[in-house]
């Protein structure tokens, strides 16, 4: 079956933050993109530790560059990340196998990614520009999982009985 939600890391740096966002997908049956220029090899010590004893089950796919990964999303419904989009996460477009795209902790996603696809922000005050990544897809993860699929957060199904209890 295919999954509900794929999130994609755009040159991700810091293999801690992948490590537990690759936890995180596995635990909402989520598939993780990874596009490279990578800042880590993924058999890294340090993903592994974040990802706990969980990484070698994640369902991981690599792409070579932007270009290998836009190609293949070019087909599907994409809600691009980025502290310069215009509206909020909550307003997103959030339908089954929607792509979840973040860029790398520094700087986000490339200014040519933002030219040609809407991108979405998550609201905050004060003087922090942006989440930790793995914070960030947490919270646009769980709330896309909510707006497709509310039975998991209902009692006695969702997180307590597994995907299997909703989906299967």
């Amino acid at each position: 079956m295919p999954p509900l939600l794929h999130v994609a890391l755009v040159a991700p740096e810091i293999a801690p933050n992948t490590g537990n966002i690759g936890r995180l997908c596995l635990g909402i049956g989520a598939r993780l993109h990874l596009v490279h220029p990578l800042g880590f090899r993924t058999d890294e010590k340090a993903v592994r530790r974040a990802g706990l004893d969980y990484w070698k089950h994640v369902d991981l796919v690599e792409h070579s560059g932007l270009a290998a990964f836009a190609t293949w999303a070019a087909d599907r419904p994409l809600i691009s990340m980025s502290s310069h989009g215009q509206r909020p996460y909550t307003e997103a477009p959030f339908e089954e196998g929607a792509v979840l795209v973040f860029g790398r902790e520094s700087v986000g996603l490339p200014a040519s990614w933002r030219r040609q696809h809407p991108c979405w922000r998550i609201p905050m005050t004060g003087a922090v520009r942006s989440l930790n990544l793995a914070n960030a897809v947490a919270v646009v993860a769980y709330h896309a999982l909510h707006r497709l699929d509310p039975r998991w957060f209902t009692a006695g199904s969702g997180p307590a009985g597994g995907l299997e209890a909703v989906h299967g």
